[in-house]
């Protein structure tokens, strides 16, 4: 997985064009991939301990340090290398709750999360074994940990109608018509209501608050904490982003370079943890609006997009801080809302690939279950144990010779 392949050549019959293609491309991936899935990381931070100044700083972390990456991937390779935070390890993150240890303790996994990336890139066995895990059951897995934010906004309509029922018809309307800017208008909607929400209680946001800030946390580490969040966190990035991100690579005929990869995000993810960056990856979805055609007719200049996307986030990471006043300012149940309506794609595909093979369908549902019940033992979260059931439960109905 390591050999590096050139791009395709250009097509001769193709018009020449000019940068400006390219870097509009970039500019529409940065925030097609920022505002789709933020919501969903500050609800991930905030659950796992985050107050928030440190989620804020979470957020400024992983918009540095994903531009670095692809900023250095794309132009060293030539090619759109498009990194992204891990919007699924955010979901993981907002299902598993308060973790033994607190705050610390999150960051500690994020850190052992990076460490274990760019061991997988360097040590191909690993990969390897990741690779081997069912699609089934980390798929299973993966819905398991979307369907409680995805029912957020069910529930928020309850205790927040006046300001989630008009986010939830925005979105929908935006579905049918633009839905690329589905989530963001359905946020700009949400902020209109925080906006009116502070007007009513006469309680002005301090020019402090929205000026970005880094907040550093020493790492601890426990076992419970290892096992719960690092391990399943490793394994639904790999499973759900790097491994998938390839493939949508390879499809526009770009080979990554994986152990350069790897290392990067792997280390940008070690080197944002004690900022509260919970990982970062290779893009699966946004990485197509790099590396297609509509970016550039030219293959080789289509890295062009991916250097522009990484300006593009170092510019929307000083609007974090913002950002988290704004949420904070919101009523109850509207920052879950935005995350759970952004996830509903991913929690469909989910599911579809966690019962697409009819034999192994008993594994998968019992994955799915335990993964959503969000019920863990000995300090050691739901997601763990789903996975362990899964596969436990795939290989004794396995049929065999």
């Amino acid at each position: 997985m390591s050999k590096v392949s050139a791009p395709a050549a250009a097509d001769p019959s193709a018009p020449e064009v000019g940068l400006g293609q390219p870097i509009g491309a970039g500019v529409v991936t940065a925030l097609v991939g920022f505002t789709s899935s933020f919501a969903v990381v500050l609800a991930g931070l905030t659950a796992v301990g985050a107050d928030s100044a440190q989620a804020a700083s979470g957020l400024l972390a992983l918009c540095v340090t994903q531009a670095i990456g692809m900023m250095l991937l794309s132009y060293r390779y030539r090619m759109p290398i498009t990194l992204a935070w891990s919007t699924p390890g955010a979901a993981l993150l907002a299902s598993t709750g308060a973790v033994s240890g607190g705050w610390a303790a999150a960051v500690g996994a994020f850190a052992l999360t990076g460490v274990l990336i760019v061991i997988t890139g360097w040590w191909q066995r690993l990969g390897e074994l990741v690779a081997a895990i069912p699609v089934e059951i980390a798929q299973a897995m993966l819905a398991g940990v979307l369907l409680p934010m995805c029912l957020a906004p069910v529930q928020a309509v309850r205790t927040s109608p006046a300001v989630v029922v008009p986010v939830i018809l925005v979105w929908l309307v935006l579905q049918r018509f633009a839905t690329r800017w589905a989530v963001l208008a359905a946020f700009v909607t949400a902020a209109v209501g925080a906006a009116i929400s502070i007007v009513v209680r006469d309680r002005p946001l301090a020019a402090s608050a929205l000026v970005p800030t880094v907040e550093l946390t020493l790492p601890q580490w426990n076992w419970q904490t290892m096992i719960g969040v690092a391990i399943p966190l490793y394994i639904v990035t790999m499973a759900s982003q790097n491994i998938p991100g390839t493939a949508v690579m390879k499809s526009f005929d770009y080979r990554v370079p994986w152990r350069s990869a790897m290392t990067v995000t792997g280390i940008g993810t070690a080197l944002g943890a004690p900022a509260g960056g919970h990982a970062i990856n290779l893009a699966a979805i946004s990485a197509a609006l790099s590396a297609a055609p509509a970016a550039h007719p030219n293959p080789r200049r289509r890295w062009v997009a991916a250097c522009t996307a990484g300006a593009a986030y170092l510019v929307l990471a000083l609007g974090s801080a913002a950002l988290v006043a704004v949420v904070a300012a919101a009523p109850s149940g509207t920052l879950e809302t935005v995350a759970g309506l952004a996830l509903l794609g991913t929690l469909a595909a989910a599911v579809a690939g966690a019962l697409r093979a009819e034999e192994h369908r008993e594994a998968g549902i019992v994955t799915f279950l335990i993964a959503a019940s969000g019920v863990g033992f000995l300090g050691v979260g739901a997601a763990f144990w789903a996975l362990l059931a899964g596969l436990l439960v795939r290989w004794v109905l396995t049929p065999r010779p």
